[in-house]
């Protein structure tokens, strides 16, 4: 029962595991297996994943994104804070790991200001911004991660091809909060919180630390016996609250990918959709299996990475499975507010796909002109 319920809370590493088992029936294991996986993916993403979670652990994101909120004067001022805060979190702690982080904070302002009734829109738009301000760094989104290293892509080039797209997120986003967000005023209880210094500094030099790995600096391999070493003394609760099942989906999506890639009617068929536009087909298919599974499975059959780069990040928006962390936004919006879940999705799904409309529409062209 025990398995049965892990299987059902993770219900998208689940799916990748029955896709890598029936892959691996049509593709029987061999020793080509080990050449699916890219380590360096999976390290880095434990690496970060486990700092964030001593940094969260100690209350760091919380106390900096409540000292920004209490700038601001109104509602619409505390919104956009709250959406900013996302947009750049993701940059910086990855786009699940910001929602888990900031999502609290944003009902918890909601709620003792009273202004429930923007819950809805704005954690939709903390959402939207975790997705897209995810996509200008190689860290802000898992697919990120992955391409980055996969493809072997310089830093300066993978931002200069997320730019464009990033800019126009901006400005929708902006104008979203400045026309759904009215500015009434709101007054924050004050409540007094202290960060542990010896600890705050040594977690924050670990993230730095796991910076560096993602930027190639350092030797991945090396984190697994650092960061885990300091963690095990400093903090081992952070070691267990890692998101292990997002490394478990990586791992069955490589399996499945891999498997896959190897099939050679599925070959022949990706390979002719992908060539005919890679950033369209890419935007559909994170409708359909999720852009970070999309990412993982499409690489194998293109070089052109900068539109697929761009279709797996602006694909987040759209359908509420188009993206990991889409679903993280729904479970806490529905942990609060059971009986409006319906409504949330048909609201949701009109941000997600206007967004979706105009980012694609906009790639299309500067692509057509650059």
């Amino acid at each position: 029962m025990t398995v049965l319920k892990f299987l059902k809370n993770n219900i998208v590493m689940t799916v990748a595991l029955i896709a890598a088992i029936i892959t691996s029936i049509l593709v029987p294991p061999d020793k080509n297996y080990v050449g699916y996986f890219d380590f360096k993916t999976l390290t880095c993403l434990f690496c970060v994943l486990a700092v964030v979670c001593a940094l969260k652990n100690i209350r760091f994101f919380y106390i900096l994104a409540r000292k920004i909120v209490e700038a601001g004067g109104n509602i619409r001022t505390c919104v956009l804070i709250l959406v900013y805060i996302t947009f750049i979190g993701s940059m910086l702690i990855a786009n699940d790991m910001a929602l888990l982080t900031f999502l609290p904070l944003g009902y918890y302002v909601l709620s003792t200001t009273k202004m429930e009734k923007y819950m809805e829109v704005t954690f939709i738009l903390q959402n939207i911004a975790a997705n897209l301000g995810g996509m200008l760094t190689p860290f802000g989104n898992p697919q990120n991660l992955y391409l980055y290293s996969f493809f072997k892509i310089n830093t300066a080039e993978f931002m200069g091809i997320m730019a464009p797209c990033f800019v126009v997120a901006i400005i929708l986003i902006t104008l979203c909060c400045l026309v759904f967000i009215k500015p009434e005023k709101v007054i924050l209880q004050r409540q007094q919180v202290n960060l542990p210094p010896i600890k705050t500094i040594l977690y924050l030099l670990l993230f730095a630390f796991s910076i560096l790995i993602v930027f190639r600096g350092i030797p991945y391999w090396t984190g697994l016996i650092v960061i885990p070493l300091f963690l095990i003394f400093m903090d081992k609760t952070a070691l267990k609250a890692v998101d292990y099942p997002l490394l478990l989906t990586f791992v069955f999506f490589f399996v499945f990918a891999g498997n896959m890639a190897r099939i050679e009617a599925v070959r022949t068929a990706f390979s002719y959709l992908l060539s005919k536009s890679t950033l369209l087909f890419s935007v559909a298919s994170c409708q359909i299996i999720s852009n970070v599974p999309s990412a993982v499975l499409l690489s194998q059959f293109t070089e052109n990475y900068a539109d697929l780069l761009v279709g797996v990040n602006i694909g987040g928006a759209g359908t509420l499975i188009a993206s990991l962390a889409s679903l993280i936004t729904f479970r806490e919006y529905a942990s609060h507010n059971p009986q409006k879940f319906k409504h949330y999705i048909i609201t949701f799904s009109a941000f997600n796909f206007g967004f979706l409309a105009v980012l694609t529409l906009f790639a299309l062209v500067w692509n057509a002109i650059f």
